[in-house]
């Protein structure tokens, strides 16, 4: 079983103690140890559980405090949860990035011959951010704003527009990859950071094949994340 399964399992259960009512909006966790021996689940998949839902806001992490199910209506904590639970079931995510991976590099290729010294900064400055304080949600947010940052340069507010449309249904995969992945913030900003030097060149070639590469790592981690043929 994978480590997105396990966690996925560790989540489904955690899930299943709100909606029987065992957990409550504002109830505090069990400690780790108590609660792992309680679903029957190791230490390990539990901790990867609880930073997968602090990250879509479903648990609160006080440090020194203890964890705690948000305050949000039982409905919503439901609906939050489901961004994640049934993701390694779900081929539609590799359809929609095989798709990003005919597209962007397109895209990219075409804003080498647009973008101007101005954007090029501010993309410049996004990596460095995530330097500055390189979680998971950073590096999500940060990917997609790079990303979105290059394609409206294209030239093509249509092909921008459908591109920015498929990156918002790969989020989730985003978010896991920065969870699962050991060097996903590392490895994410150094292909970033060379897919900017190429535009900074004016190397549209160059640009579109290290898109490319980029989006197919991703890709590549999913299949194998996730176990999809």
């Amino acid at each position: 079983m994978t480590l997105m399964a396990v966690t996925d399992k560790a989540i489904e259960k955690i899930k299943a103690m709100i909606t029987s009512g065992e957990l409550a909006p504002g109830d505090r966790l069990p400690p780790e140890k108590e609660l792992s021996e309680h679903l029957g689940l190791s230490r390990s998949s539990m901790r990867e559980a609880v930073k997968a839902l602090e990250v879509i806001r479903v648990l609160d992490v006080r440090r020194g405090a203890g964890t705690y199910v948000t305050s949000l209506e039982p409905r919503l904590l439901l609906e939050a949860m489901s961004f994640v639970v049934d993701l390694h079931d779900d081929s539609s995510i590799l359809e929609i990035f095989a798709v990003r991976r005919i597209l962007e590099p397109v895209a990219t290729g075409m804003a080498a011959q647009h973008i101007d010294a101005e954007r090029l900064t501010a993309l410049r400055a996004e990596i460095e951010a995530v330097n500055d304080s390189p979680d998971v949600e950073n590096l999500v947010r940060h990917d997609l704003a790079f990303h979105r940052g290059i394609v409206e340069c294209s030239g093509n507010a249509y092909l921008a527009g459908l591109i920015e449309s498929l990156s918002n249904h790969t989020v989730r995969a985003r978010v896991w990859r920065g969870l699962t992945q050991a060097d996903a913030v590392e490895r994410t900003l150094a292909e970033h950071t060379a897919i900017l030097d190429a535009l900074e060149s004016g190397d549209a070639e160059l640009a579109a094949a290290l898109t490319t590469v980029h989006i197919s790592g991703v890709e590549k981690w999913l299949r194998d994340a996730s176990q999809l043929p």
